[in-house]
């Protein structure tokens, strides 16, 4: 209906109206401002975009047929333009007020029920953290006699072997069970913007210690070889969420052996940037597992994802783990990246900037696992304290229980309080070494109970060490105890060997018996591994890049080689055959050759390989359209978050010249954007080309027609390649003899010459011999001058097609008219 009013008043209405009643002096001119907005407030989408362009051609169209042919317009007295005036203005500015007012009305209320349905939003989350935070506590209080019973089960001599793996597949159901009610909790802190990040001083030692030995045993279980490489350099002492950190790496190695059927799992730590405040800490967690498919890659951190499920089934979990992992990370500032091959294991890498406390670095650490696999464990308690009173305040029977059985080794002698109220009576009468409180308890709760204390008349425990010992999870919590004053934190479920060490710090040194079972933390076998650095950048290329071994080697490039295609098999380029070699198997013209890029896991195996030396690698690849090495790289680099295949445009020493150039900048401190940036500016001054002497090897190779090499042969045309727009075309094509050809292609090239940087040349070659390129390095000279001349061979993969005889120039043109220094190597 809109659309056929509009379409009546633009195309019949108005412009009758406009001829008849005046025209540029009638109320047409009105009723289009306000046909305008009555096609812009009641059409969508495509139909506005139509009927506001025919409006815009419709009033245009009459105006300017107006000026031009005033003839058609038909005039009308002062008078009646006067009242179509006072009209039009009037029944429009009445529709445009009920328009308006209706669309604001409108708006008015959709406004209104946003804002409500935002406030039940919140009220809802509000609900739903509540609901969360104490499902957290009440469940945990069961799980807490749960794993603490079983903990005394199986620290009974005389139980079965059959009681005991009972009980240790208890104490493995109990922890996950944990583990998910922790992963839902955070996961719901961290959807409301209530997980905070608590920054404390922390011993990077210790902390690795604790989480290698929390993943030890599991990867052992499963057969796996479990490694941790730790750069020295690494500050000892670090400023960050030591919570969340160990969280993270945790999840991040849990998943790794969780994924693993076979071979190993290591994490690795290594210090980037320092400086005296801060340093970026990367740490990277490596597995031989199933890997990850490129097409589930963009998933793997969404909630309640399970990417591969079918494949997965059986693996326990929520989902919920990388999701935390990813917004954790982002809360503290750092990033997080993975690369994997599928069914060939992944790499996850967590970069986090932390402030450093001290310039001491970690030094040569020595992490041991505390038992070897395969023994039963047997407790035995830390110390005797037989003298010791201690005090545990709790609501809840089952954890009194738990927590006075665990306690029973020691020989302490442990009090019950059911409230804090009962607590206050007790402490009047007795004098305690240590009080464990719980925190929510009904009437008077463990925070109020604790002042109480402190502040007692006549009181016996105003200077008793008080630890609180609660159900309630998050860092947050810890913080508030902290401020509180309590002396210690013990999250439920508690073992007994955190009970004890707590107690040791606690109680009086003179009636404490150590017995060695706190020392006895090494009897395994050491993980930590010599250090391997990983530099930030690595420049990658292929084999076709023609730079000498000497220089890839000196300067660490790796290449990924190209392979040669024979009657006699497969060869790797420039590592099984070299020119020479090609050229005298080519010179049979009953032999033929060809050359093929490496396929897509071809380089995925070469990243990954690389990945183990650099946290990114840059890959410059040869002209996309001369080849599909560029192409099978960049399907390659899709399963790493942090590989980049650049596109050089070029082919042999030409591509060469990028890479060094690469490499130099790669040596500063750039990021990898900005060296992508530069990079990618770079190869628009790189000059590559060819002369071909005879047309035969590109026929032979199929790039040529077998009449049209017929025909330069007769004529003795010689074609230029030249690299343009990424591909290969002929330039020019010059007639004449060798010399001729020499001359003419050196004096066209190198026309340009004040924008020619003469640091270096290559001169890039196939079959000539040393008085042919003696000969050619005075015809070069008699044009310019360049400080170094560089003589190469063309790789076997380009001497193929270009034959014996073909040779180029490759240099580079001088950035913003200033000379820019290329380092070469003979």
């Amino acid at each position: 209906g809109v659309i056929l009013v509009s379409c009546g008043t633009l195309f019949i209405v108005l412009p009758t109206e406009f001829f008849t009643g005046g025209g540029l002096y009638s109320c047409v001119p009105i009723w289009y401002v306000f046909i305008f907005l009555f096609i812009g407030l009641l059409l969508k989408g495509a139909a506005k975009r139509i009927m506001l362009t025919a409006a815009a051609l419709s009033s245009t169209g009459i105006f300017i047929l107006a000026y031009y042919r005033p003839e058609l317009v038909t005039e009308r007295s002062l008078q009646n333009t006067l009242m179509d005036l006072i009209v039009s203005v009037l029944v429009v500015g009445i529709m445009v007020y009920i328009m308006v007012s209706f669309q604001s009305r409108i708006y008015l209320s959709e406004n209104k029920l946003a804002r409500q349905q935002k406030k039940e939003i919140e009220e809802l989350n509000t609900a739903q953290n509540r609901f969360f935070s104490s499902m957290s506590h009440e469940i945990r209080t069961p799980i807490n006699t749960i794993i603490g019973l079983n903990e005394m089960i199986l620290r009974e001599e005389g139980i079965s072997d059959e009681t005991a793996e009972n009980a240790k597949n208890i104490q493995g159901a109990s922890k996950m069970l944990l583990a998910l009610i922790n992963d839902i909790l955070d996961m719901s802190k961290i959807e409301s913007g209530k997980m905070d990040i608590v920054p404390v001083s922390y011993d990077v030692g210790n902390m690795l210690s604790e989480i290698v030995n929390m993943i030890w045993s599991r990867a052992r279980a499963k057969g796996l070889e479990f490694y941790i490489d730790i750069d020295p350099s690494t500050p000892a002492h670090l400023v960050g969420d030591e919570v969340r950190i160990k969280q993270v790496l945790i999840n991040l190695l849990n998943n790794a052996v969780k994924y693993t059927e076979k071979g190993s799992v290591t994490l690795s730590v290594q210090c980037d940037v320092r400086n005296r405040e801060q340093a970026e800490i990367v740490y990277t967690v490596n597995d031989t597992g199933i890997g990850i498919k490129k097409e589930s890659i963009p998933y793997l951190f969404d909630a309640f994802k399970r990417v591969d499920v079918k494949k997965n089934r059986h693996i326990e979990g929520t989902g919920l783990g990388l999701s935390i992992v990813k917004q954790l990370v982002d809360l503290m500032g750092g990033e997080i990246s993975v690369n994997s091959i599928y069914t060939k294991g992944s790499s996850f890498v967590v970069k986090l900037t932390q402030r450093t406390e001290g310039s001491e670095g970690i030094g040569e650490m020595r992490i041991d696992t505390k038992r070897s696999m395969g023994e039963r464990e047997h407790y035995k308690q830390s110390f005797e304290a037989p003298t010791a009173k201690v005090l545990i305040v709790d609501d809840n029977e089952s954890n009194l229980l738990v927590e006075t059985k665990l306690l029973r080794s020691t020989k302490v002698k442990t009090f019950t309080a059911m409230s804090g109220a009962q607590c206050l009576e007790m402490t009047l009468e007795t004098r305690y070494d240590c009080i464990f409180m719980d925190h929510l308890m009904p009437g008077m709760d463990g925070i109020e109970c604790f002042s109480a204390i402190r502040e007692q008349n006549g009181g016996l425990n105003k200077e008793t060490p008080v630890v609180i010992l609660t159900a309630n999870a998050g860092g947050e919590n810890k913080e508030l105890y902290k401020k509180a004053g309590f002396d210690g934190y013990l999250l439920k479920p508690v073992s007994g060997t955190q009970l004890e060490n707590m107690l040791l710090k606690h109680l009086p040194q003179d009636i404490v018996t150590l017995n060695g079972a706190a020392d006895d933390i090494s009897s395994g076998e050491e993980l930590v591994r010599s250090h391997t650095y990983r530099t930030n950048v690595l420049i990658t290329t292929d084999s076709v890049c023609d730079l000498p071994k000497s220089v890839t080697a000196k300067l660490g490039i790796p290449v990924n080689p190209y392979y040669i295609y024979t009657k006699e098999g497969m060869f790797l380029d420039g590592e099984e055959t070299d020119t020479d070699g090609i050229m005298d198997y080519m010179s049979d013209e009953e032999n033929e050759a060809r050359s093929e890029a490496p396929d897509v896991g071809d380089y995925e195996s070469f990243f990954a390989r690389q990945l183990v030396k650099a946290q990114h690698i840059i890959h410059i690849a040869m002209a996309s359209g001369s080849s599909l090495g560029c192409k099978n790289a960049v399907e390659a680099a899709s399963s790493f978050d942090n590989v980049t295949v650049i596109d050089s445009g070029h082919l042999s020493s030409g591509m060469g010249l990028l890479v060094l150039y690469a490499k130099r900048l790669s040596d500063g401190d750039m990021s990898v954007s900005e060296l992508v940036e530069r990079i990618e500016a770079a190869r628009d001054r790189v000059s590559t080309s060819f002369i071909v002497e005879s047309t035969d090897y590109l026929a032979r190779s199929g790039r040529l027609g077998r009449r049209v090499n017929s025909i330069c042969a007769t004529l003795m045309l010689h074609p230029v390649i030249v690299l343009k727009n990424k591909g290969m075309h002929v330039g020019k094509i010059i007639m004449g003899t060798r010399k001729r050809m020499w001359r003419k292609y050196i004096s066209d090239t190198l026309k340009h010459y004040k924008r020619v940087d003469l640091s270096v040349l290559y001169i890039t070659y196939a079959g000539l011999e040393r008085e042919e390129l003696e000969e050619l390095t005075d015809l070069v000279n008699e044009r310019l001058r360049f400080e170094k001349i560089v003589y190469q061979k063309a790789s076997p993969a380009v001497s193929i097609n270009c034959g014996p005889g073909c040779f180029g120039l490759l240099f580079m043109y001088k950035e913003n008219a200033e000379e820019t220094e290329i380092g070469a190597e003979e």
